[in-house]
């Protein structure tokens, strides 16, 4: 599976940590993806709207606004509820599954991840839609 497998496919990163973005980044891009990147709730919520990406990855941890608020302000946009978002922790407890799905997360990936989670969690939830 090179290339093309995930061409035309917009995927939106949200994490803090320049080196999870810029790694979740690399990874898409190699498989054909559009990648967009933001630092925290705030400017993926700003960015969204003029991106409208098919699939976002969101941090639990971030200054601000943190995963749990940026995934239910992207899940209560009509626009947007649809758009399937996958949480990122570091921490692989049930309370925080539990607490990701009550604001209407679609997917948990716990860090760090290998390219095949990475790639699979974005099979996964397009093949959904």
């Amino acid at each position: 599976m090179a290339g093309a497998d995930l061409q035309d496919v917009h995927v939106m990163i949200v994490d803090d940590s320049k080196t999870i973005r810029r790694t979740a980044e690399t990874l898409l891009q190699k498989e054909g993806a559009r990648v967009s990147t933001a630092n925290d709730g705030f400017e993926a919520l700003a960015m969204i709207a003029d991106t409208t990406p098919q699939l976002v990855f969101v941090d639990i941890m971030m200054p601000r606004l943190d995963g749990y608020q940026t995934c239910a302000l992207i899940k209560s946009n009509p626009r947007f509820s649809d758009t399937p978002v996958v949480m990122l922790s570091s921490k692989d407890g049930l309370f925080d599954r539990a607490r990701g799905r009550i604001v209407g997360c679609d997917a948990y990936l716990t860090k760090p991840f290998s390219r095949d989670e990475l790639l699979g969690a974005v099979r996964e939830q397009l093949s959904r839609g």
